[in-house]
């Protein structure tokens, strides 16, 4: 009696097991029939601008077939619409999260990169904040460390130089300011962050020549001739070592044509709006 009661009990577990895999395994199939459907539409609305109806239907998506090649896909396609669509603050928090839910994902290079581009976006409206600048450096340098080899790696690198000639731009603009208001001693402190951090920068020639000039003013004549002697060796034959030159000889008259070094675009726009 025993055993037929067993035989029984086995017979209804083994025909409950089998229903509940195939109904896991239609309930399956008509996820990724949906999946399909949804992803093409969610592609569809992004190519066409609705970011914001796009990242919402890859977020159904990684959703209904978590830990799957679709979800990954979507996870990250879902981040880049928020990049789209200027949310970056969305963006990086959903591409922490890819990075993190999905790190064996071929993808993840990607990520990081635009993680940086997130904060590099950020740097032309944020004048006075240097946190998106610092962020998007230290993220490039990590892009460039991480990942020497590939395309992410060219453009961090050129990014970088753009970086830093904004970083050193922002010193200059506040050493103009001390300079200006007299206070100088902090002028002369931002002045020698740029010589000694930012000196292959289009800012090394002004920064040499303001510190001619602080020196000067507060009577340390011996190190704004020394300023002076770096600048004249190195760039002799710019507009700022004729400035300086000016310092010590007073009736000296700078040449009104010279011939203007050539500058790129980008850097032009920025060194101009510090000026």
């Amino acid at each position: 009696m025993f055993r037929k009661t067993l035989v029984l009990l086995l017979s209804i577990f083994l025909l409950f097991s089998c229903s509940k895999k195939k109904e896991e395994i239609s309930t399956r199939q008509n996820n990724v029939e949906m999946v399909v459907v949804m992803y093409d539409e969610a592609l569809t609305a992004l190519k066409e601008g609705d970011a914001y109806f796009a990242r919402n239907k890859f977020r159904e998506v990684e959703s209904l077939l978590p830990q799957s090649k679709w979800a990954s896909k979507a996870s990250l396609l879902a981040a880049y619409a928020d990049y789209t669509r200027n949310s970056y603050s969305d963006s990086v928090f959903a591409l922490e999260r890819h990075i993190k839910n999905y790190p064996v994902d071929k993808s993840i290079p990607y990520a990081h990169y635009l993680i940086a581009m997130c904060y590099y976006e950020q740097i032309l409206d944020e004048k006075k904040d240097l946190q998106p600048l610092l962020q998007a450096k230290e993220k490039f340098e990590f892009i460039v460390l991480n990942y020497p080899e590939t395309d992410y790696a060219t453009d961090a690198r050129f990014k970088l130089d753009l970086i830093i000639d904004q970083l050193a731009a922002k010193e200059m603009s506040i050493a103009r300011y001390y300079m200006k208001t007299e206070k100088w001693i902090p002028a002369l402190n931002r002045l020698k962050i740029v010589v000694e951090k930012y000196d292959k920068t289009v800012f090394i020639e002004e920064a040499l020549h303001r510190l001619v000039e602080v020196y000067y003013k507060i009577g340390l004549v011996e190190e704004a001739k020394q300023a002076a002697t770096i600048l004249g060796y190195n760039y002799q034959s710019g507009k700022w070592y004729e400035r300086s030159y000016q310092v010590f000889n007073k009736k000296y008259e700078t040449k009104k044509i010279k011939k203007k070094k050539e500058m790129g675009l980008i850097r032009k726009k920025i060194k101009s709006l510090f000026e």
